[in-house]
């Protein structure tokens, strides 16, 4: 599993000075920076970290959750200082707090980033935050740094970045000589400070409320006061002096901006979603929801006492809460695809296909509806039109491993076993399992001796896997 030291590559939220003003006047942006780290290269590390990711981090496999989160971060990048608007975002299942950035759009969300923030716009304020580092390409300028005073750091730099993906060991990013560390950790709270900045002016252009992001340290100060001897690796790292927060605070007073957005009834569905799921025992968390919602009467945990329900097999229970809350939000497509989603596990194959298609006619090609219609039309025997659904979303989304692995689920349902390795080989190579990627591969090379045109990708496939074996063993 990856450590939560990732934190580190993203040159997290750390050191906050807010008190001073909104802009910064910045370096250059130029050939001096790509000649350092091209655009092309932050990619190609990129893809190589997100793999590594992939393979060794547990991924949050909820299609709901996902496409909240990447519509929200690709309308808050809207008002960045981002000119490539284009991310690969990863939910990595762990509820502690934590969010990272990486070369080539890499961003990393821990569900713990959702329960520890009361509202979107606090969640919003990290988002922007990564989104920045981005934007000014801070891993690139971090290496033009090093190769301004000795060529030898930035090699150094890039090596132990290397070493990091290779070695499976994210700590090694920050593991290189004792010469370098004390110039580079300057270096960086410079970085960070100008990172807060742009945030913090992007959260603003986004429409949300300044303060959430004292509010979001807020919390940060709570959580470590809480931990006692058990305090999270990102607090350790990054501690949130009683300074931090009342910047922030300031910051958000010299705008003259009162009030912004706040909250959205879908984040309180998603935060519900995600209190429910993490819950333990997870089959027997409904009496602990019951009685929150007594407490505490809110849509959130409306939607997290129904998502208790619909874990402990209590589907009738489940449907009536979230029908209360159809009657609030009747138009909202996140309840209306968790109404089908229930009804699917019920059994009423019928009434969830209805369901899901009518989200599908107001919201096509809906990632959360798409992936829930191809396995209705899977329990539905209609395998053919499940696989080619699930292939219309690998248009958009061919470096999605859970499509692929949920496709191979379906051809192999359907008995079309030669999709069913094909599948398991991409979903494999996405993974950076290479040896197993190849294995499927062969498997499906021995099955497609009557398709030519299907040999002939399969052989390329081979051919690519086999020259990046070849490169690894050097």
């Amino acid at each position: 599993m990856i450590k939560y030291s990732l934190t580190l590559l993203g040159l997290l939220l750390s050191h906050l000075n807010l008190s001073s003003q909104a802009a910064t006047n910045l370096p250059t942006l130029g050939d001096r920076v790509s000649g350092a780290v091209s655009l092309e290269q932050e990619k190609q590390i990129g893809e190589a970290f997100l793999s590594q990711i992939y393979a060794q981090a547990p991924l949050i496999n909820d299609p709901i959750i996902q496409e909240f989160t990447e519509l929200l971060i690709y309308r808050i990048s809207e008002t960045s200082a981002l000119s490539e608007k284009s991310f690969n975002i990863v939910l990595i299942d762990d509820k502690t707090l934590n969010a990272f950035a990486a070369p080539g759009g890499i961003i990393g969300i821990n569900g713990g980033l959702f329960l520890n923030s009361d509202d979107e716009a606090q969640f919003a304020s990290v988002i922007s935050h990564e989104l920045a580092h981005l934007s000014q390409r801070h891993f690139a300028r971090n290496v033009l740094r090093g190769s301004d005073t000795n060529m030898a750091s930035a090699l150094v730099m890039i090596s132990a970045l290397a070493l990091a993906i290779i070695a499976n060991n994210p700590t090694a990013f920050i593991a290189g000589p004792a010469a370098l560390n004390q110039e580079n950790l300057r270096y960086s709270r410079n970085l960070e400070k100008e990172a807060d900045r742009f945030g913090f002016n992007n959260l603003i252009k986004a429409g949300y409320d300044p303060k959430s992001m004292g509010e979001m340290f807020e919390n940060m100060v709570q959580i470590r006061r809480l931990s006692g001897d058990q305090i999270p690796e990102f607090l350790l790292t990054h501690p949130v002096s009683s300074s931090r927060v009342s910047d922030a605070f300031n910051a958000a007073d010299q705008t003259g901006i009162i009030g912004g957005k706040r909250n959205t009834i879908d984040f309180q569905f998603v935060k519900g979603r995600l209190k429910a799921d993490y819950y333990t025992p997870i089959n027997n968390s409904f009496a602990y929801f019951e009685k929150l919602l007594e407490e505490e009467s809110t849509n959130e945990n409306l939607y997290a006492l129904a998502r208790s329900y619909f874990h402990a097999t209590k589907f009738k229970e489940s449907l009536e809460v979230l029908q209360k809350l159809a009657e609030k939000f009747p138009k909202d497509i996140m309840l209306q695809i968790s109404h089908a989603e229930i009804l699917f596990s019920m059994g009423e194959l019928g009434k969830a296909k209805t369901q899901i298609e009518e989200v599908l006619r107001i919201s096509p090609k809906n990632y959360p509806a798409t992936m829930l219609f191809s396995r209705i039309l899977a329990g539905l025997s209609e395998y053919y039109l499940a696989e080619e659904t699930l292939r219309d979303l690998l248009i958009t989304k061919k470096t999605n491993p859970l499509i692929w692995l949920q496709l191979s689920e379906i051809q192999r349902a359907g008995k079309n076993i030669l999709g069913y390795h094909m599948s398991l080989g991409e979903y494999h190579l996405i993974l950076g399992q290479i040896d197993e990627s190849m294995n499927q591969f062969r498997f499906a090379l021995k099955l497609s001796e009557e398709n030519f045109q299907t040999m002939e990708y399969i052989l390329e496939k081979i051919k690519l896997i086999q020259n990046y074996q070849r490169e690894r063993s050097r």
